[in-house]
């Protein structure tokens, strides 16, 4: 399966990327693609985080002086990876989703979705422990299946392992609305 940029082109919205303001706590990440690879990222561990030592794509919390949601994914991404995302394609956002742990009135995270033509080269900060490109081609073969307990829901979720990470929770869903959305 070819990640396919005109299929997302053709289906990716260009939404508001202004956040409403509601009180409600949003988040944006960025799904940084470089051929059919995507860039991913081990969390650091920190006490009293709930995505401590999390494999995640980069982003985080939406600041008021970011002023849009997709400035929040940028700058968050040169925090965490000192990556520079001037250099992409913004091709637009996924719909928002919210972490399963955050409840119905939680965390809303905003997936905006940069392809980089030329490789680029994370240097982790102090809030990622490391950096990996990951194939989607490989992920949506099913070669990287496998299921994940997580503790406090005592439920097996679907995921991916690869080396030795295990891609489960928030990011594996954005990660398959970005590929239902490029076959």
């Amino acid at each position: 399966m070819a990640l396919r940029f005109e299929s997302l082109l053709a289906r990716i919205e260009k939404r508001d990327t202004h956040p409403p303001d509601d009180g409600r706590k949003r988040a944006a990440v960025a799904i940084v693609l470089h051929g059919d690879r995507v860039l991913l990222m081990k969390r650091s561990e920190r006490a009293g985080d709930p995505w401590s030592a999390h494999i995640s794509l980069p982003g985080g919390g939406f600041k008021p002086a970011d002023g849009d949601l997709q400035t929040t994914a940028i700058r968050e991404t040169r925090e965490e990876l000192g990556v520079d995302l001037a250099a992409t394609r913004c091709l637009g956002s996924l719909p928002p989703l919210s972490p399963l742990t955050s409840g119905p009135h939680g965390m809303e995270v905003t997936p905006f979705v940069f392809v980089a033509d030329s490789p680029l080269s994370p240097q982790p900060g102090p809030e990622a422990e490391s950096a990996f490109w990951l194939s989607l081609e490989v992920a949506a073969s099913g070669a990287l299946d496998g299921t994940y307990r997580y503790p406090s829901f005592e439920r097996d979720l679907p995921c991916w392992n690869f080396e030795q990470h295990v891609i489960w929770g928030l990011t594996y869903r954005i990660l398959g609305e970005l590929l239902a959305l490029a076959r």
